[in-house]
């Protein structure tokens, strides 16, 4: 094990913030985690867990021990006529597993194709994409407990899966509270693909692929190609102009609330949920305030999708942490002054 110091973390975080990690450990193995924990020195240390970086905003130097992790490992642990379930390293990168399961020949995540971070960030997250969560896709996750260093696996029930949320993300409450924010390092991560595999089409971007190429029964690997194609036609390559993707949730209300809203502004993008709710597009949310393309210094808001804050600065002079917190909390303000709704940020702050 190799304690790295003053180690720069602007390649570590998409939005390209410059910080700094003041001691940082790679995680490569199961095995690293249970030597860190012994080490006298470091085992009690405060730490912080870093995947791909995609979703963190880093508003100074992180003092805590950072865990880079980089298990990697892909295969198949069983298949069955109803399904196959494949198991990934918690450091291998997101899309990349993506692609490879369908190499592979085992389709079912392709809807959640070039969604920046690595497989151990995905479950924190819930992320999800045109129809699909990983929630609907996954089996069981193993992790290691960082206070006491007991290895432990999780099903989905105990991963308490919300809209961009899960266990991961909450602090423990409570004498029997399980919240595992700051406790948990993911280690593996296994999915679950059902069979026979059905296509999820019903976001109108496939709707419209569908009606252009006159392909109706488009196979799995054309699915992820319009995938990727309409992702990269709507928000930018985090490599070129640095961002953390959809920075706000797209916030539910009650019937009553929404039509409230349509009364005064009938245009208002909307999808009704089936538990009743009204989900409302935060990015139309923010334009209407006239956001897109304002800036904060050198954080400002995309023009394409106002749901996406940038780094406009680039690697040579990149916006602040505390710029994009500004410009973020100044969208939270103007979004509720004009429509009553408070907007949830989608990355952690650190």
């Amino acid at each position: 094990m190799i304690v790295e110091h003053n180690v720069p973390l602007q390649q570590h975080n998409s939005f390209g913030i410059v910080a700094r990690a003041q001691h940082l450990v790679r995680i490569a193995s199961e095995a690293d985690v249970a030597a860190l924990l012994a080490d006298p020195a470091w085992g009690g240390a405060s730490k912080f867990v870093l995947g791909g970086g995609s979703n963190i905003v880093l508003t100074g130097d992180v003092k805590p021990l950072v865990l880079k992790v980089e298990i990697k490992g892909r295969r198949v642990v069983e298949e069955t006529p109803r399904a196959w379930l494949v198991e990934a390293g918690a450091g291998e990168s997101w899309h990349d597993t993506v692609r490879w399961m369908l190499d592979e020949g085992y389709p079912g995540v392709e809807n959640m194709a070039l969604i920046p971070g690595t497989v151990g960030g995905a479950p924190v997250q819930n992320i999800g994409a045109y129809g699909v969560e990983l929630q609907d896709r996954f089996d069981s996750l193993d992790a290691i407990d960082l206070h006491t260093g007991r290895a432990f696996t999780l099903d989905a029930a105990q991963c308490a899966f919300g809209y961009r949320d899960s266990v991961f993300k909450h602090a423990p409450s409570g004498a029997n509270g399980f919240g595992l924010a700051g406790r948990a390092l993911i280690t593996r991560v296994r999915f679950r693909l059902p069979r026979p595999w059905k296509p999820v089409l019903g976001y109108l971007d496939l709707e419209r692929k569908m009606a252009e190429t006159g392909n109706f029964t488009p196979t799995p690997i054309e699915i992820f190609d319009w995938i990727c194609a309409i992702r990269r036609a709507k928000l930018p390559d985090w490599r070129v102009l640095g961002n953390a993707g959809s920075f706000f949730k797209n916030p539910t209300v009650t019937p009553e609330q929404c039509a409230d809203i349509i009364a005064r502004d009938p245009k208002i993008v909307h999808y009704p949920m089936a538990d009743g709710s009204i989900k409302l597009a935060a990015g139309w949310l923010i334009d209407a305030c006239g956001w897109k393309g304002k800036t904060v210094g050198n954080a400002g808001v995309y023009e394409k999708q106002a749901l996406v804050l940038v780094n406009r600065g680039g690697p040579a002079h990149p916006a602040t942490g505390g710029e994009v917190m500004t410009l973020a909390k100044a969208i939270q303000t103007s979004v509720y002054e004009r429509f009553g709704i408070r907007l949830e940020p989608e990355p952690v702050v650190v």
